[in-house]
């Protein structure tokens, strides 16, 4: 049994792992942002992504040890799993995206890009907000904004994908194409699963109160 069972209620426990996973996904959003706000030194910003991951899947991996460890949850297990691991898919899909970036040899930065990573990084603000609110339930009528504001730049970036992949077949080169609209894809997808986290949210307040 780790150090911090012993000193921590078990529902605490899981409250500050879970706002650990999604801190870490604020990080790694805030990444992302500077890789693609400043298009330099692409490979070793990547790389600074995987250290981000690394801590992610850390401490998504002592959420199942606590998971199998404890009897006694804040939430039903199933909704832990749902929100851990949606949490997860974002992070998993923000470092797809640069890891592309750096192995396509991607030349620069294009506005489509910048919006996505802003629009990920206003999620994923929301999201960690809204996994602090889930410790008091007094908080809980904070969390609905939240999620309806994490889904609307959900659709936000369904838009910008549509556009950007629209411009993509006017004059630029085919091999250009379909490192581009992988790159567009991969960030579109982190912004579907940010807006998994907040049905999961949505759900778990709806169930509990």
């Amino acid at each position: 049994m780790g150090v911090r069972e012993w000193i921590l209620p078990r529902e605490r426990l899981f409250f500050d792992l879970l706002q650990a996973v999604s801190l870490n996904l604020v990080a790694a959003a805030g990444e992302l942002c500077s890789l693609i706000d400043d298009y330099r030194e692409v490979h070793r910003k990547r790389v600074r992504l995987k250290e981000v991951e690394h801590l992610g899947d850390e401490a998504v991996h002592e959420i199942f040890e606590a998971l199998n460890r404890t009897f006694v949850t804040p939430f039903d297990r199933e909704d832990i799993v749902a929100l851990t691991n949606s949490m997860d898919n974002v992070l998993d899909l923000i470092y797809a995206a640069a890891t592309r970036l750096d192995q396509y040899r991607v030349e620069a930065a294009t506005p489509p890009m910048v919006r996505f990573a802003d629009i990920i990084r206003e999620q994923c603000k929301r999201i960690d907000q809204g996994v602090g609110s889930l410790r008091d339930r007094r908080s809980w009528d904070h969390i609905e904004p939240l999620t309806v504001e994490i889904n609307r730049l959900e659709n936000e970036a369904d838009d910008v994908l549509n556009a950007a992949v629209a411009d993509l077949f006017h004059g630029v080169d085919p091999i250009t194409i379909i490192k581009l609209k992988d790159v567009y894809e991969s960030l579109e997808k982190a912004t579907d699963h940010a807006e998994d986290v907040a049905d999961t949210l949505s759900d778990i307040i709806v169930k509990y109160r």
